[in-house]
């Protein structure tokens, strides 16, 4: 669904004013304000020197977190010559203020009618569904027939990274796994979903109910980085990836990121240090087999236009930002980048979605309908929130214990559109087919995925569709 995140410097003022957009109505729990500044630091090599925790500490700093695998650690400090000082270390690559990833969320207005006139659910009435809602999972199996091919199975793992789940869904429990699931927010000691973004996500890759996911068979496992409020810090988000593929899931879906300034002169070391923990961190999984699936974002922008970008800025910050911007993960090597198609067209891609030659393929994420989609093209700015057509978006699972979400009245179910209702597809689609032929590497994976899309757009492989909207039946077929 629409939303924007804010990646600012955490206990500081505004540095780039960050500002980012994928992960829907997210936001993480409050952490204890500190009076020391975050900072992350990266070690040359790819592993940490034996003495790191002594070199931060010369340098005024406290190790928060050390992710060994890849050379990265998080840093707090009230020192105000600290990044003078590290950056002076022979063994670092890279020293920057740590950045949190914020949300805002899609307005709550009475304009746009909620939808009323779908049954609750009934948990004793096994014959009762939602599937013929479900268009947008209907799209990507061929009208569910991919699962009679092959559904997926608990031998292959979906790791989450999102804001976790609920591990009790009657859709969820037979195939979400609670045991090997984990939290990287402070103060929190589980994975239990308190937003319900998580929750949508991985009903779309493993619902089996009465809303079915992409495999309703696969095993979906949750690394929780963000909360009910607040925000995700970077290392968080990192560690999870690291996490997740020492785990040895076979797919890592991340419906989040954002907006990050890039500036090839930032720091006299080379890139951003939290660039390179995720450039590190995405090819230690990818190594490991893991298959990388994350949203492309929703600023309706080109991320291949250093124009686009930069009007963005100007227009929307009063920013004059010269060097090129990124957005993260999306343009990290090594991902499959998904933007997001809707239901009613095969030529438009959703109003909200980016675009560009980072994208590989499209998935089904929903929008506000033809009618607010005209609207939109002709005046991004304008005011017709009541124009706003909540069946145009997907359905999926959300938590049985939240009040239902502001798209209906259902309880455990919700309407959300985005990107991040898009990648899960295509998540789901990668894991199908690592079940029909585990040797599969994510190349190869991403290659067949590419192969079999459904071409849309404009004929061949366009910068708003990618090769096309993945189709799992397909890619079976094949």
């Amino acid at each position: 669904m629409k939303a924007t995140y804010k990646m600012i410097a955490m206990n500081s003022t505004i540095v780039f004013s960050l500002i980012a957009a994928t992960l829907a109505t997210v936001q993480a729990p409050v952490v204890e304000a500190k009076a020391d500044k975050y900072y992350m630091v990266a070690f040359k090599g790819e592993e940490l020197p034996d003495d790191y925790e002594e070199r931060i500490e010369e340098a005024g700093g406290e190790v928060e977190r050390a992710i060994e695998e890849i050379g990265i650690v998080s840093v707090s400090s009230d020192d105000a010559d600290f990044l003078d000082q590290i950056r002076e270390d022979s063994e670092v690559h890279a020293a920057d203020e740590e950045l949190e990833v914020y949300i805002e969320e899609d307005p709550e207005d009475a304009d746009g009618e909620p939808i009323t006139d779908i049954p609750q659910p009934d948990w004793d009435d096994p014959d009762q569904n939602y599937h013929d809602l479900q268009w947008d999972i209907k799209r990507v199996t061929n009208d569910f027939k991919s699962h009679e091919l092959n559904p997926g199975n608990h031998d292959t793992v979906v790791g989450i990274i999102d804001t976790g789940m609920d591990f009790d869904h009657p859709d969820l429990k037979d195939n979400a796994d609670e045991k090997g699931s984990k939290t990287f927010v402070p103060g929190t000691d589980d994975a239990w979903d308190e937003n319900g973004h998580g929750t949508h996500v991985a009903g779309s890759i493993a619902a089996n109910g009465k809303v079915l996911g992409v495999g309703p068979n696969l095993k979906v496992r949750a690394y929780r980085v963000f909360g009910a409020t607040g925000g995700a810090q970077q290392s968080w988000i990192t560690d999870a990836i690291v996490e997740a593929a020492n785990d040895e899931v076979a797919v890592i879906n991340m419906s989040l990121g954002g907006w990050r300034w890039m500036a090839h002169n930032l720091g006299e070391k080379g890139d951003s240090a939290s660039m390179v923990a995720y450039k590190r961190a995405v090819q230690y999984a990818v190594n490991k087999g893991v298959t990388v699936v994350v949203a492309a974002g929703n600023d309706s922008r080109n991320l291949g236009s250093l124009h686009d970008m930069q009007d963005y800025w100007k227009d929307t910050y009063g920013l004059d930002i010269k060097g090129p911007s990124r957005v993260v993960p999306a343009q990290i090597p090594g991902v499959i980048t998904v933007s997001s198609s809707n239901e009613w067209s095969d030529d438009l891609l959703a109003f909200y979605s980016n675009y560009g030659n980072d994208i590989d393929v499209a998935a089904p994420g929903g929008d506000n309908g033809p009618v607010y989609d005209e609207l939109y093209r002709e005046d991004p700015d304008g005011d017709y929130l009541n124009k706003r057509d909540f069946k145009y978006r997907t359905l999926s699972t959300y938590p049985t214990y939240l009040p239902p979400y502001f798209t209906s009245n259902l309880k455990g179910y919700a309407f959300m559109h985005g990107t991040s209702m898009a990648a899960p597809k295509v998540a789901g689609i990668a894991a199908v087919i690592k079940a029909e032929h585990p040797n599969y590497s994510p190349s190869k994976i991403q290659a067949l995925i590419e192969k079999t899309a459904e071409d849309l757009g404009k004929n061949g492989e366009d910068k708003y569709f990618g090769a096309g909207e993945a189709n799992i039946y397909h890619a079976l077929k094949d």
